[in-house]
């Protein structure tokens, strides 16, 4: 048994975290068509309740953020009783699990929402296409509505509402979908927000304001240690454009370091090195996401983060989504499955509750498909069935 750093616990406000391994946010689409998550979802994340702490994949808040079909959403009293069964499952198999708020913003298309109306951003600037949509299929992006000052307090209500709902589903707290190119990420990126008013990019004050309104408001309604974020500064996945993203991310996490939040989940890239310019300007509980659009992240990755003092925690996506006992091979220095990738989108267990585990002292079982290693940084962003989950690593 190994005694690295990733296997040792951490407190994180009230919760006792057995280790430093956190389970990244990835998209996986088994929800029904209404956004409740399927039965099949528990099971899933009961699996991997081995991780010191789940973020869930990206949920929507309300049908207004939408970003994609078969998505699952915190709106209606079904999507509440569909999460408590998966809340339940994580804590009778002793772990513990946030739910993440993911609102669409420009992201979604009318064939792709519940609603079939044209999603809303900060300015009407559409996604590179082409889009897949509601069964496989493909189109043209739409150009987004211009969220109105209106439309930007409904999407703020829209999160409190969504975090109260995950706080009754049973979660431990909720994480922020700050960054991925999803609405609060458009907000402060240089192409998706043109606007000319107090929310727009005329100073940085402004262009802060509705990620520090949201996270505000939200800690608030359930509390500032049950609320995280997640931040990607400078990650240009979904078109996204930041030609400096440092003083804008060291702006926008000064004024939330006093808020008292349960951590800041962080990206880190070649571009912008965000965990050594934002780690001296963050006083709590930081996570490190190290495999940003590269390699997956090795364990050997992870210990070297900690010992850097860079985070004090580590995010995998890829690594627990193929090996739902993650921390146990760590501790053995086992071998870790591949990802059946042909299964990634589909709606059942295969692919999903059907990787081997560890047997006592014995190597991993051989998969019974091939499989083939995702050469793409994962994790839950992904808005389509033909794009490989593209977060978290």
């Amino acid at each position: 048994m190994t005694d690295s750093p990733l296997l040792t616990p951490w407190s994180l406000g009230s919760l006792s975290l057995p280790n430093r391994m956190v389970m990244a946010p990835m998209t996986r689409f088994r929800a029904a068509e209404d956004g409740t998550p399927l039965p099949v979802v528990a099971e899933y994340y009961a699996q991997r309740a081995g991780a010191g702490l789940i973020v869930t994949e990206g949920i929507w808040p309300s049908r207004r953020g939408q970003a994609g079909w078969r998505m699952p959403g915190l709106e209606t009293p079904e999507h509440v009783r569909g999460w408590r069964a998966v809340t339940g499952a994580v804590h009778r198999a002793g772990g513990r699990v946030f739910a993440q708020l993911m609102h669409g913003g420009r992201h979604g298309h009318p064939l792709s929402r519940l609603a079939a109306d044209v999603p809303a951003g900060p300015s009407p600037v559409p996604v590179p296409g082409p889009v897949h949509v509601r069964d496989g299929g493909k189109a043209d992006p739409v150009v987004p509505r211009a969220m109105t000052r209106d439309d930007i307090r409904q999407a703020v209500a829209d999160h409190v509402t969504a975090a109260r709902n995950a706080v009754a589903a049973g979660f431990d707290g909720v994480e922020l979908h700050g960054a991925n190119s999803y609405l609060i990420h458009q907000f402060l990126a240089d192409n998706t927000n043109l606007r000319d008013d107090e929310y727009g990019p005329r100073t940085t004050e402004d262009r802060i304001r509705f990620p520090v309104e949201v996270v505000t408001a939200v800690a608030r309604a359930v509390g500032a240690e049950r609320t995280g974020l997640r931040l990607s500064p400078g990650n240009p996945q979904g078109g996204m454009v930041e030609a400096d993203p440092g003083p804008v991310y060291r702006a926008l996490v000064e004024a939330l370091d006093g808020l008292g939040l349960a951590y800041l989940h962080l990206t880190d890239n070649d571009r912008y090195p965000a965990l050594a310019d934002l780690r001296p300007r963050w006083h709590g509980t930081l996570i490190a996401n190290v495999g940003e659009n590269g390699d997956p992240t090795t364990k050997e990755d992870g210990e070297a983060v900690l010992a850097s003092g860079a985070a004090d925690l580590v995010s995998y996506g890829r690594a627990f989504l193929a090996n739902p006992d993650l921390p146990e091979r760590f501790a053995r220095n086992a071998p870790l499955n591949a990802i059946d990738t042909a299964h990634l989108y589909t709606h059942g267990g295969e692919g999903y509750t059907d990787y081997p585990r560890l047997a006592p002292g014995v190597p991993p079982v051989p998969p019974r498909r091939p499989r083939r290693a995702i050469t793409e940084a994962d994790g839950g962003g992904g808005t389509g069935a033909a794009v490989l989950i593209r977060r978290e690593c």
